[in-house]
């Protein structure tokens, strides 16, 4: 593994991949939670739904311009060639590697999920397009990485499908909701919605957290070969520990803010009690973006495993 600059191209679309697309998720998610109470032009909803909205159309086109960066990237990689000169590596790449093959089902998942976002319908169709393509993507990210290398049909495919799944709806709500949408229901007259779609997003959270945490446990010890030893010998054991210490930031503002913010709110509704949560919210969403750049580093470092022999 080499520290140079086509290294720190694909971990950049990778780690802008990871935020693209678990903004996408959480925007999907609570898009769908307010859609009832924010199609009408004068709910005092509207305001976080159209946000919802918009973020999901804006984090699926960087999505979709991210995965076309990381291709490029990887062809450069993959061919030792410049990056302008991985032009002509990128039909090779796509046709005769699994990362082709995976980053096809990634990119076409991309693809329907931004037709998704410009569509304006709420039915049925629309939501099982939806979240078929959040499940291809998911898939094929999990493809890219190490998880491959035990086979395209794999308990290792699996798990990191999971984990892939389970981070994005964490990380994705969390992001999704303190950047953008809880703070467009500040208004008092949206103070119910607010405190409602709060404990959507808490309770949601809490089982991605299960499922993310399980998944991600099953990863580092594949990774690592069982060893703790690897761990501390090698770059890719660092990268684990800080992504590890951002986790357990992350989980820590989130308890935060279930076990004191948000009883408080619902008990008072107060405007103060809600910028409070709305603020722990933003601090956990920016712990989750060092998250998901760590997790892209990781992804492209050599497991610790490899140094077992």
């Amino acid at each position: 593994m080499n520290f140079d600059g086509l290294w720190i191209g694909q971990v950049a679309m990778a780690a802008l991949m990871n935020v693209a697309f678990g903004f996408a998720v959480g925007s999907a998610l609570l898009g769908a939670w307010l859609a009832k109470d924010g199609l009408p032009g004068t709910s005092p909803a509207r305001p976080g739904w159209m946000r919802a909205q918009r973020s999901m159309l804006a984090a699926t086109i960087v999505l979709v311009l991210a995965d076309l960066g990381w291709l490029l990237y990887q062809a450069a990689s993959m061919g030792g060639v410049a990056l302008l000169a991985a032009f002509g590596m990128v039909p090779t790449v796509l046709t005769q590697t699994h990362v082709g093959y995976g980053w096809s089902v990634a990119f076409g998942g991309a693809l329907v999920l931004l037709g998704t976002a410009l569509s304006h319908g709420t039915g049925m169709l629309r939501s099982t397009v939806l979240w078929l393509a959040v499940l291809a993507i998911a898939a094929g990210k999990a493809s890219l990485g190490h998880a491959a290398d035990a086979g395209v049909v794999s308990a290792a495919i699996g798990m990191q499908t999971l984990h892939v799944l389970a981070t994005s709806v964490w990380g994705g709500l969390v992001m999704a909701s303190g950047l953008a949408v809880l703070p467009a229901l500040g208004a008092s007259t949206a103070r119910g919605m607010l405190i409602r779609t709060a404990t959507q997003v808490s309770n949601v959270s809490i089982v991605a957290v299960v499922f993310a945490l399980l998944s991600g446990v099953f990863n580092a010890v594949r990774g690592s070969g069982g060893s703790f030893e690897a761990i501390q010998a090698s770059t890719w054991g660092h990268v684990l520990t800080l992504k590890l210490v951002l986790v357990a930031l992350a989980l820590v503002l989130g308890a935060l803010n279930r076990s004191s913010a948000l009883p408080r709110l619902r008990r008072t509704a107060s405007t103060m009690d809600a910028h409070t949560f709305v603020n722990v919210m933003y601090l956990e969403a920016l712990v989750m973006i060092g998250v998901f750049v760590v997790a892209a580093a990781l992804s492209h470092s050599v497991p610790a495993f490899a140094g077992l022999g």
